[in-house]
């Protein structure tokens, strides 16, 4: 059954589909250990239902489908994933396994004080499988979305990964970001989470990957090291931090290349960033804007998420994002983003062609 309880048949085609768990996130009240926090918030956390949620606040028709269980949890994330507008009819309810929950501390993620604690083993989303998933649903996007987290989560789930990059005439485009969480993988037992990953992400057609988890899970250093090691999608994307990022596209042996810089951000929280880089790129991409544009979409959806505290953040309305997006380079350099810069209203800065010899800055 559906989450609405209702089998789903023949569903309408949506932008984006993404595939993937969503999990209750614990927030907490305060910085410190998590041994000393003594109360939490309640949020979603989820690569794959973040880029939903985003790409849905931007204006486009998506569907998250996932696996959740037949409790309180599980009733809170299809709700508040619908909330953002993304369509949810096709979530599972598994009545034997809990929805997957996690704390975290407040402090940064890249820090060695940074604290999370996961209660997934055994959840619903890791019996997620061909046999118990709605592939018709799945398959009902443009753009299937996937992560590589999921088939890390079980033996299952990797064989549903497998069987959505398989390359079959008709699939939709496939979009998979490498998501490399080597602690999922060395208590996965199903695989060497290194060589499954770079198997399935020669099954896609969009590849989205840092270059630290590139190199953390291939040994590959550098941009062109990972185009060769990765040779059949047909646009690659290698995130480089605060460098920027590098697309590789066209017919195989014969690629462009696009670089673009990353903006000049003016961070809240370091959390949500890539999720936010992948739903950027893709609304470009369903919009079929050009390879420089995606980036740069991607960038700005990315410095949405690096101005708010907490995963997700209102994506800047569509005029506005354009409007960066195609600022020369030298103003696109100029460019600084800080807290609040999407909110509606007068931008000073906001202008293409001005400025060139100052910091063009929003708001």
């Amino acid at each position: 059954m559906t989450a609405n309880g209702r089998t789903s048949t023949a569903p309408d085609v949506a932008d984006v589909v993404a595939l993937g768990e969503s999990m209750v996130t614990f927030l907490p009240s305060r910085p410190g250990r998590l041994a000393d926090v003594p109360s939490f918030d309640r949020a979603i956390g989820g690569a794959e239902s973040n880029v939903a949620c985003v790409l849905a606040a931007a204006g486009h028709s998506v569907r998250w489908v996932g696996r959740v269980g037949a409790d309180g949890f599980g009733d809170h994330l299809v709700e508040a994933i619908g909330a953002y507008g993304v369509d949810v009819s096709a979530v599972r309810r598994d009545p034997a396994r809990p929805t997957g929950i996690y704390f975290r501390t407040a402090g940064d993620r890249a820090t060695d004080a940074h604290e999370v604690a996961y209660y997934r083993a055994g959840s619903a989303a890791s019996a997620m499988s061909v046999g118990t998933m709605d592939l018709d649903a799945i398959r009902s996007g443009r753009i299937l979305h996937l992560s590589g987290i999921t088939p890390a989560l079980s033996a299952d789930c990797l064989g549903l990964t497998r069987e959505l990059t398989a390359r079959r005439p008709g699939r939709p485009l496939v979009s998979f970001d490498v998501n490399h969480r080597p602690g999922l993988w060395r208590d996965a037992g199903h695989g060497h989470g290194p060589e499954v990953l770079l198997e399935l992400a020669r099954g896609a057609d969009l590849v989205f990957v840092g270059d630290d988890e590139a190199r953390d899970a291939w040994g590959l250093d550098g941009p062109e090291a990972v185009r060769a090691a990765l040779p059949e999608p047909e646009l690659l994307v290698v995130k480089q931090g605060a460098t920027g990022a590098t697309a590789f596209h066209g017919a195989l042996g014969a690629d462009q290349v696009t670089s673009v810089p990353a903006l000049h951000v003016d961070v809240v929280a370091a959390v949500g960033a890539g999720d936010a880089f992948a739903a950027g790129f893709l609304s470009a991409t369903l919009r079929d804007l050009p390879v420089r544009d995606r980036l740069r979409h991607g960038h700005l959806m990315a410095a949405a998420a690096l101005t708010v505290p907490g995963d997700l953040a209102t994506p800047p309305a569509r005029d506005h994002a354009d409007r960066l997006a195609a600022l020369d380079d030298t103003a696109w350099g100029r460019l600084r983003l800080g807290p609040g810069w999407t909110q509606d209203g007068e931008r000073p800065g906001d202008r293409t062609g001005e400025g060139a010899d100052e910091e063009v800055r929003t708001p």
